[in-house]
């Protein structure tokens, strides 16, 4: 609990206003770039703080979130880019692909990861952390985005 209120109050105050920009109230969107298209992600579990408050929400797990969305189509290898248009860029980033209630860690370079090969639905978990600078055991923010793909020919 104590290291939790620790991280809340330096949430609280690293991230805020900065010569009269406003400020967030929820973490930046994401989308992702397929060919010449871009695509929404629907942001899921986060923490984050804006002006003086700060706010964690919990949310239905990625597979969940998206299940009832149409599938994102692709084709088998294709480059798929993330894209967030937010200062500073998160510091730490884990991409999860899960299948058949199977998850696996998905590489990502260059804000790019390729589409599988084999011909299915496949959900996407990705997560974004702020980590402190001095101490990488404390976040500043973090939030995760779901969305679906459907890899087919």
């Amino acid at each position: 609990m104590r290291k939790w209120l620790v991280m809340l109050i330096l949430l609280l105050g690293l991230v805020g206003c900065s010569k009269g920009e406003a400020v967030n109230e929820k973490p930046p969107p994401v989308s992702i770039k397929i060919g010449n298209k871009l695509y929404e992600t629907k942001l899921g579990t986060y923490c984050w703080s804006s002006e003086d408050k700060g706010l964690c929400v919990d949310t239905a797990g990625p597979v969940e979130m998206v299940k009832d969305e149409k599938p994102i189509k692709v084709k088998p290898g294709e480059k798929i880019t993330l894209l967030m248009d937010y200062q500073p860029k998160p510091n730490e980033i884990h991409l999860s692909q899960i299948k058949d209630a199977k998850e696996t860690e998905v590489s990502v370079i260059n804000n790019q990861f390729t589409a599988p090969i084999k011909t299915g639905v496949y959900f996407y978990s990705y997560g974004v952390w702020w980590l402190d600078e001095k101490d990488k055991n404390v976040s500043n923010g973090d939030a995760f985005y779901a969305f679906v793909v459907e890899v087919d020919n």
